[in-house]
């Protein structure tokens, strides 16, 4: 067999097998193809033949071999066959220096998901990696490099980081909606003439609840559009075609927004449904948004506006939806609130400026 058949066994025939059969060695510390030392030519041949990420250190210079499966954990860098491992890593050369002069002393390292700040596209990145850096010895049973067994394990790490940011998130909302409950419930019971008057409120509020809880799960979070919310609301209180009119611009809301926007929306509609125009045939509800311009922001201003029933009178107490609508959704959209009795209808505005809510498509958290 002549040396140029024993190269193409022992380098395969894959890419890097290729390469590295092609590369001009002469002009590297490990000298000619031909003149390589036993113990270098097996390494070599093991680490293309595997198909498992590997990249042989060898030498003082730390000279880089690896195989095709290495390839990845480079990304876009140059080519980094035949270079020296810290000029290609040279990034993240400070935390891995350390870990390759105890392989060139003799003693290996196994690390799991370890933090690598590296630059593969043009841009650094947070990178984890689970390797091995396992010392190999010589013909004379010295240390002359060491293997690199790696996978990435970026993927995982980031799973599990939005995995305990959801968890987070999640608890922070169930604490904030079984708030929002106890204060529904001691409202709502302490205002009540009856037990069972009080049942029949609270359920109906719960309700009014989950609905805008539904919106906000179904678009997962990430965005509230302010319609949505206000048509959930008012579909439980809509008997008759027409007498209901909600219309305005799409505006995203904040969860918390959305959840007390719901709720007010929610104790109007059950106050028309018992003393304003949805309590009469032939009255109407008026429901609409919009942004105006205002200094070098917008305003968002919805007014709620009923006509065509009974004669209104400001109520003698104030009751749960008052303090809802003046006080929390105030202070949760960061505006004004006004209520009006008008002989002809209730009237309700709320107005606050566009930067009191949340961008289009920004994520959103109560």
């Amino acid at each position: 067999m002549t040396m140029t058949d024993a190269l193409h066994l022992f380098l395969g025939h894959s890419a890097s097998g290729q390469a590295v059969r092609h590369y001009d060695w002469a002009h590297t510390p490990l000298g000619p193809i031909n003149d390589w030392s036993h113990s270098l030519r097996t390494m070599v041949g093991a680490v293309l033949d595997s198909a498992f990420p590997q990249c042989l250190v060898w030498g003082p210079q730390h000279i880089m071999i690896y195989n095709d499966a290495f390839q990845p954990i480079l990304g876009n860098k140059p080519a980094a066959l035949g270079r020296p491992f810290g000029a290609v890593w040279s990034e993240a050369w400070q935390m891995i220096e350390p870990l390759v002069e105890r392989a060139y002393a003799g003693e290996p390292t196994f690390i799991e998901d370890y933090p690598l700040m590296v630059e593969r596209r043009g841009r650094p990145e947070q990178a984890y990696f689970t390797f091995c850096y396992s010392p190999i010895r010589d013909d004379d049973g010295r240390v002359a490099g060491m293997l690199d067994t790696v996978i990435e394990t970026t993927p995982k790490m980031q799973a599990q980081q939005q995995a305990s940011l959801i968890n987070t998130e999640l608890a922070h909302r169930i604490q904030n909606t079984l708030a929002i409950v106890n204060s529904i419930c001691d409202q709502t019971f302490r205002a009540a003439s009856s037990l069972d008057e009080a049942r029949i409120t609270f359920s109906r509020r719960l309700k009014a609840l989950g609905q805008a809880q539904m919106v906000l799960t179904q678009s997962s979070w990430i965005s509230a559009p302010m319609a949505a919310i206000i048509e959930g609301a008012l579909v439980p209180h809509s008997t008759a075609p027409g007498e209901i009119c909600a219309q305005g611009p799409p505006v995203n809301l904040s969860a918390r927004q959305a959840l007390s926007l719901g709720m007010a929306i929610h104790e109007l509609a059950t106050n028309s449904m018992k003393y304003g125009a949805l309590s009469a045939a032939g009255g109407e509800v008026a429901v609409r948004w919009s942004l105006e311009p205002i200094d070098s922001d917008q305003c968002l201003r919805l007014r709620w506006a009923e006509s065509g029933g009974p004669p209104v009178s400001p109520p003698k107490r104030r009751g749960f939806g008052s303090l809802l609508i003046e006080q929390v959704l105030a202070q949760d959209f960061g505006g004004k609130v006004s209520l009006s009795y008008e002989p002809d209808g209730l009237r309700f505005e709320l107005a606050t400026k566009l930067s009191n809510l949340p961008d289009q498509g920004t994520r959103v958290g109560v």
